[in-house]
């Protein structure tokens, strides 16, 4: 990726329905060099695909949290194939610094989200973890 992709794929994350024109006035650049930079994008596994954005008053409420985790030992995999069959974590990240992952979480309700905690914590070579819920998101 060069910077010419680097500044679509910036246009692109402000508003994924721009207009191939929209944006190849933005970028100085011809509508073709623009359809066949992001085609080579998408084919090359870059971009995978474009989502919408929704105002956060408009959705279902669910219970969205970060929770880092810290393993003992050498037992990653064991504790990373536990955690992917947890139905809460919508995410897992691997991570440096003080934890060696970081899940991303989303329930129905706290309560939801509290066996979910229950279920992880008692996963064998956890040594640790702290959880913070989403209060608001500014983007």
């Amino acid at each position: 990726m060069d910077s010419t992709d680097q500044a679509l794929i910036s246009l692109l994350r402000q508003n994924a329905r721009y207009a191939i024109a929209d944006l190849a006035k933005k970028l100085g650049l011809s509508r073709g060099t623009i359809r066949n930079r992001m085609l080579r994008l998408e084919d090359s596994g870059v971009i995978i695909g474009y989502t919408v954005q929704l105002r956060p008053d408009t959705q279902v409420q669910t219970i969205r949290a970060w929770m880092s985790i810290a393993i003992e030992g050498n037992m990653s995999r064991q504790v990373i194939a536990s955690l992917l069959g947890e139905p809460c974590i919508v995410a897992l990240h691997d991570t440096n610094g003080r934890w060696d992952l970081l899940a991303e979480l989303e329930a129905g309700s706290l309560a939801e989200l509290g066996q979910a905690l229950e279920r992880i914590r008692l996963i064998r070579n956890i040594s640790n973890s702290e959880t913070s819920i989403h209060l608001k998101s500014f983007r």
